[in-house]
């Protein structure tokens, strides 16, 4: 069954891929991520970064759009019952999002709204004030979101949620981290 199942998705995907609209998108964006834990303080999204980009394979309205990113997370943590007490947390890594979406406009038109939603990995590669050893290496999320298309230019904004701990060790629990993620960039049509 799971053989036939990999096989209809390859026929799927490779069918599409071969009848594709294909659209480089190169971008850039900002990220604020918060944990899910608050015990003995409250974690509070700062500004992150991220670079990177996506690939979009459409087919009329529908659309897959893989993509790899450069990301850094940041989140302060305020001790509770001091307001002196605080640390500031960033965890590096290369995200991969892939998306499959729905546009509501055509390809003629100059402005183009659109839904995506799927899954995503993060893979750690560095921390700041956390011990990269009390961390999982690889984390998996899902994702909803919507983006405009103003001709050759795009912006995208999206909120996903982790699916697992952040954390790797029983005594660190600092739960599973939450995103909102917006991008902007160029479409280069292929």
């Amino acid at each position: 069954m799971q053989r036939l199942f990999i096989s209809l998705l390859a026929l799927l995907f490779g069918t599409m891929v071969a009848q594709a609209q294909i659209v480089i998108k190169p971008a850039v964006g900002v990220n604020f991520t918060d944990l899910s834990k608050d015990e003995g303080g409250e974690f509070k999204a700062k500004t992150g970064w991220q670079l990177g980009g996506y690939v979009m394979l459409s087919e009329h309205k529908w659309y897959l759009e893989p993509g790899i990113f450069y990301i850094e997370k940041s989140t302060k943590f305020d001790s509770a019952g001091s307001s002196s007490s605080h640390f500031d947390f960033n965890i590096s890594g290369i995200r991969i999002p892939v998306s499959i979406g729905y546009n509501f406009g055509d390809e003629k038109s100059t402005v183009n709204f659109r839904i995506f939603g799927g899954g995503s990995a993060f893979i750690l590669t560095n921390t700041k004030n956390l011990n990269k050893d009390d961390l999982k290496s690889a984390q998996w999320g899902v994702y909803a979101g919507a983006g405009l298309d103003f001709s050759l230019l795009f912006i995208d904004a999206s909120y996903e949620w982790s699916l697992t701990n952040l954390s790797d060790v029983d005594n660190v629990d600092i739960g599973k981290t939450r995103a909102v993620f917006i991008h902007a960039g160029i479409r280069l049509k292929l």
